[in-house]
């Protein structure tokens, strides 16, 4: 069984026990919150049964999201489980919504609660069951990669904080006849769609597409440079299609006396390299030509000084000289904080033409894709 395979089956395993677990909470809490007339308890129920739906949805998003690659799509189906995990935000967030509506309609027409020793002997358990429940969830989500787990894990000790919250409020209510239920269940009610809110914004940032770690970037980096042919590293960019299906491209610098045989077999190990050590497959290696000494160098050094005397710039790479053709060309780098980035570049394109007038300038404005600098 392949290590994908394996990976859907413990995420389909945890799932469905977090089903089970929070369906029977969720109907125990449901009955004790209805013979109590405890808006919180019932609101805590549910909390429970949008938690069973949410392990439902991950189970159906990992599923569709092991399904081999098509010709509709050639890089899989790992997306889905963005789109799944995008599903149970909006139902957190709905559910959060439906419980702050209920409990207004509580605080302004109040019902007393009937609180009986059993039903605060399961409010007890659920506390505890929630609490093993989202460990168990939690780290094996950080041990499959798995954002959908990890998050209903944490979710999972949220809703025994809200659990031991309920109780609480019961006892404050059987030794000193203070009503809370609704107030309390306002408040929970404003907790989950904070959590549905968290949830919403962090999905959509990764179906964005977001920049990788800097941990991972500078590994990277660190490896491709331990090859002696390479002098620099640049424009790493990745593509994610899902947990653990990161593809990417970078450009290196090396020297200008390799031949394409050089290169080509040179590129086919790093690639392997990166892929055995940390799982980046690299789709595509650029290359930048590296010139050592003479009148190139000099002219290169001078360019240096020109651009990186212009504020909000990180780096210049990929730079090349023709001395007979007149002929130059490199990228630059500049940071996203910078007002006007077109406005910027178009200054240095000015500054350098003025120092060098007879040259034919191609100037590239690159993108901070990583933080491998």
């Amino acid at each position: 069984m392949s290590t994908e395979q394996n990976r859907s089956r413990t995420i389909i395993r945890t799932s469905l026990i977090g089903v089970m677990a929070n369906l029977a909470l969720s109907g125990f809490k449901a009955m004790v919150g209805i013979l109590s007339h405890s808006i919180a308890i019932i609101m805590d129920a549910v909390n429970n049964l949008s938690d069973a739906l949410s392990s439902v949805i991950t189970i159906i998003g990992t599923k569709l999201s092991g399904k081999a690659p098509d010709r509709e799509h050639p890089f899989g189906h790992g997306r889905i489980e963005y789109l799944s995990a995008f599903l149970i935000a909006a139902l957190v967030l709905y559910a959060g919504i439906a419980a702050l509506v209920e409990s207004v309609r509580k605080i302004l027409h109040p019902v007393l609660p009937d609180y009986t020793v059993p039903g605060l002997i399961i409010i007890a358990a659920a506390v505890i069951v929630k609490l093993l429940l989202g460990r168990y969830v939690r780290k094996t989500g950080q041990r499959v990669n798995s954002g959908s787990l990890i998050a209903s894990g944490t979710d999972a000790f949220f809703d025994a904080v809200i659990s031991a919250s309920t109780l609480a409020a019961a006892l404050v209510y059987l030794f000193f006849h203070i009503s809370l239920e609704a107030w309390l269940g306002a408040a929970i009610a404003l907790l989950i769609i904070k959590s549905g809110c968290e949830m919403l914004f962090h999905t959509v940032s990764e179906m964005l597409g977001r920049r990788i770690s800097a941990e991972l970037a500078g590994r990277i980096k660190g490896l491709l440079l331990e090859s002696p042919e390479v002098y620099g590293v640049y424009d790493l960019a990745v593509n994610d299609y899902g947990p653990d299906r990161i593809q990417g491209s970078v450009h290196l610098e090396v020297p200008e006396s390799m031949t394409a045989v050089e290169i080509d077999q040179l590129s086919r190990d790093l690639q392997r390299r990166i892929y055995a050590e940390t799982g980046v497959v690299l789709t595509a290696i650029g290359i930048y030509a590296h010139r050592e000494g003479g009148e190139e160098a000099v002219i290169q050094e001078e360019v240096y000084k020109i651009v990186s005397n212009h504020p909000y710039f990180l780096q210049m790479h990929g730079f090349f000289v023709d001395l007979d053709t007149k002929l130059m060309r490199f990228d630059i780098i500049l940071a996203f904080e910078a007002p006007d980035r077109q406005s910027l570049y178009d200054h240095i394109c000015k500054d350098v033409q003025d120092a060098f007038p007879g040259y034919q300038l191609q100037i590239v404005l690159d993108v901070d894709a990583s933080d491998s600098l």
